[in-house]
């Protein structure tokens, strides 16, 4: 059966681009007022993206489907909410779509795929449906949306402070952060792997972060701008403008994670044996876990270096680069 289409039936699909993310700092601050965790952060886009391909309806309603039967497609998924947060906004609750979602981004995996779905219907309905808006309103409904959003939308090498809303771009080539190897700067590879099997919750792993480091938790805001600047001005940053070896990489929920979760365990092991990996961390609250390399070349030689180490232990296994690019409209080309 055909989806009954707006009045321009020859309207062609809009297909948007909804890249991963990883952290390469994720560092745990203290408690807002808000109860919510303040973090320090970096995040990093990546070339491995999921695809949404979004068509009008008629009729008002907004159906998500997707090809992994084991992805929700009511209005608990991000993508349904983004769109009726929009409409909403906008004041136009006539309005429809059909959004076909392609995932290439495994899920739950701690690398922001719903996040970046949902950003993704942002900016894709917001041309579908002639909206028009800026990209601070963007922003805005981004944060609403939830804590990783509005940095999936904008994307690139961003430091993340608050909840992970508050954004400050770094500013670094327009192919992304570079990694100082045998012969000179190079961009980033990753060579990404995740368990199937395993999953975290992110608020077990705040909670557990809570109960475990609590004690060390900052209380003043003041005490939170000297880390943010302390981050700023940090060795990481430099590492990624190409100028320096990239440091041991930070991430709190990983402290707590890793003596939980054997995969965890299993896979970062896996990951240091590689040959020359700049640096080995789980991203987000994990389960996902990367390593860095000096170019993508070597990223996919350590792949092929452990395919029968990471095939025994379970892993599903990316190589990718790091991008400079957020979510994305790739088709139809020309402006609203």
């Amino acid at each position: 059966m055909v989806d009954p289409l707006s009045a321009d039936s020859r309207q062609a699909p809009v297909l948007v681009e909804a890249p991963a993310k990883i952290n390469l700092h994720l560092e745990v601050l203290g408690l807002r007022s808000d109860g919510f965790h303040e973090l320090a952060m970096v995040m990093q886009s990546l070339d491995l993206a999921d695809r949404l391909a979004i068509e009008p309806r008629s009729d008002g309603a907004i159906v998500l489907r997707c090809h992994d039967s084991t992805l929700p497609t009511d209005g608990s998924n991000l993508v349904v909410r983004a769109a009726e947060l929009l409409r909403q906004h906008a004041g136009r609750p006539e309005l429809g779509a059909t959004i076909e979602l392609e995932k290439r981004i495994p899920i739950g995996a701690g690398l922001a795929g719903g996040s970046s779905d949902g950003a993704a219907a942002l900016l894709g309905l917001n041309r579908l449906w002639g909206l028009q808006l800026g990209d601070s309103t963007l922003q805005q409904l981004a944060a609403e949306l939830g804590s990783d959003v509005p940095f999936t939308l904008s994307g690139g090498t961003q430091l993340c402070f608050g909840r992970g809303e508050i954004l400050e771009p770094v500013p670094l080539t327009e192919s992304g952060p570079r990694a100082l190897g045998p012969q000179g700067p190079e961009e980033l590879g990753v060579l990404l792997i995740k368990d199937p099997a395993a999953s975290v919750s992110t608020p077990w792993a705040y909670g557990r972060c809570r109960e475990l480091r609590g004690d060390f938790y900052l209380e003043y805001e003041s005490d939170f701008e000297q880390r943010r600047q302390s981050l700023r001005d940090g060795a990481l940053l430099a590492a990624l403008h190409g100028e320096r070896a990239v440091p041991p990489l930070r991430n709190d929920l990983q402290a707590v994670v890793e003596p939980e979760q054997q995969s965890v365990r299993t896979g970062l092991a896996l990951l240091r044996q590689a040959i020359d990996p700049l640096a080995v961390a789980m991203s987000g609250s994990g389960p996902s876990l990367f390593a860095l390399f000096a170019g993508l070349a070597r990223a996919e030689a350590a792949r092929d270096q452990l395919r029968d180490r990471l095939a025994d232990g379970g892993f599903e296994v990316w190589c990718c680069r790091c991008s400079s690019m957020g979510v994305r409209i790739v088709q139809p080309d020309q402006a609203p």
